[in-house]
């Protein structure tokens, strides 16, 4: 079975949900449904948010997990966070953005620990 596409593949538009049928007696039912919020995610941030689930949103097992850095997961998450229609304050966003930017810069080896933490204050 195919996972239920939200978008138009021709020219991007947003699909709707019109026909159901039972898989069991081939009863059909023709109406305008709607999709759920997760059913915009791609197949890529569906695993992701599934995964940050199954590890109770601990981001040390989700890094373990994937194999992914910190900033890398806190990127996935903000932006599943953001497609989902939930936008933090713009404040905090910017100030995690700086964050993100020291960590990322000290995984790269481009700071060192010390820098780091003097930033992160």
């Amino acid at each position: 079975m195919k996972k239920v596409i939200s978008q138009c593949p021709v020219c991007g538009g947003e699909l709707k949900v019109t026909r159901l049928k039972c898989a069991e007696c081939d009863t059909v039912i023709e109406n305008d449904f709607t999709l759920s919020k997760f059913d915009y995610l791609s197949g890529e941030e569906l695993y992701f948010t599934e995964t940050f689930i199954r590890c109770r949103g601990n981001i040390k097992e989700v890094e373990k997990e994937l194999g992914i850095s910190y900033p890398t997961v806190r990127a996935k998450l903000d932006g599943v966070i953001k497609k989902l229609g939930y936008e933090g304050d713009a404040g905090q966003d910017e100030e995690m953005q700086k964050r993100e930017a020291v960590l990322k810069a000290l995984e790269q080896g481009q700071i060192t620990a010390e820098e780091a933490i003097r930033k992160l204050k």
